[in-house]
């Protein structure tokens, strides 16, 4: 049959991942970092998706096209749904404290940073950091680097795809959900946004992952005092912002929230 159906771009499309997570029928997939439309039979025709999109990827269009199938959607939601509870106990073993199996590199981990004192300078008595180990120089006229700042890291595992939904740290915690990137574009990223927060973290275009659902669940289920988002100023970091206040709408609480965008030379942007 001929009907309207939405048409994506990819030459345009910028791989945010804003237009899947806006479609409430899941016709809309990322797919090597690229907006898909996955089946028509899933497309209603009335475009949610069109005003999340950036970068004007997703137009409308009139071609031969399956009829929408609501049956197929509303089965297919529910298979997702039995997925995320799957992968949901998956990640609940593996980060347990004696993990059945899985990686072992996600089990659940806390460090109490708040004991730990900083060396002080005895003259001006302002923190040093704590020295580190020196690395080997090819020039050994070069010269030595200065005191590492310690860690400011809290919580382990970082990456939300791999985080629990209830682990002890999330109570009373001041979440900080941070893009893969900031930390690399700003210098001093533990001691302006982890110190005193836990982190998670993720790019929603390299994990081809819609984190609403999960982040929705972590805030719920746990007294999250506040939410800061950081990411970069690339559009496709606006999937990650959106996740985040799609949880925060569903997860029925008000809680105070900030959006903190970096630029690629490592920059707060206003």
């Amino acid at each position: 049959m001929e009907r309207k159906i939405i048409h994506i771009d990819e030459e345009k499309c910028s791989g945010c991942g804003a237009c899947a997570a806006a479609c409430h029928e899941g016709a809309i997939g990322m797919v090597d970092g690229k907006a898909k439309l996955l089946r028509d039979d899933y497309c209603d025709g009335m475009g949610d998706c069109l005003p999340e999109c950036p970068t004007g990827a997703i137009t409308f269009e009139v071609r031969e096209a399956a009829a929408y199938d609501e049956a197929a959607v509303l089965a297919n939601k529910q298979k997702q749904a039995q997925n995320t509870d799957t992968a949901a106990h998956s990640a609940h073993k593996e980060s347990g404290p004696h993990p059945e199996g899985g990686c072992p590199g996600s089990r659940i981990r806390q460090m109490n940073r708040g004991t730990q004192a900083e060396p002080h300078d005895p003259q001006n008595h302002e923190p040093i950091g704590h020295p580190g180990p020196a690395a080997p120089f090819p020039n050994p006229t070069a010269p030595l680097p200065g005191p590492v700042p310690p860690s400011q890291l809290t919580n382990w595992p970082v990456q939300i795809k791999l985080a629990p939904i209830n682990a002890p740290y999330f109570n009373g915690a001041k979440l900080l959900i941070a893009a893969d990137c900031t930390a690399y574009s700003y210098a001093n990223f533990h001691q302006d946004f982890i110190r005193g927060k836990v982190t998670l973290v993720g790019c929603p275009k390299l994990d081809g992952l819609d984190y609403s659902e999960k982040l929705t669940e972590i805030i719920a289920k746990n007294e999250i005092k506040s939410v800061t988002i950081i990411r970069m100023e690339v559009p496709c970091c606006g999937g990650l912002e959106m996740a985040v206040k799609k949880a925060l709408q569903a997860s029925g609480k008000f809680i105070p929230w900030q959006v903190i965008t970096v630029s690629i030379e490592g920059n707060i942007l206003e």
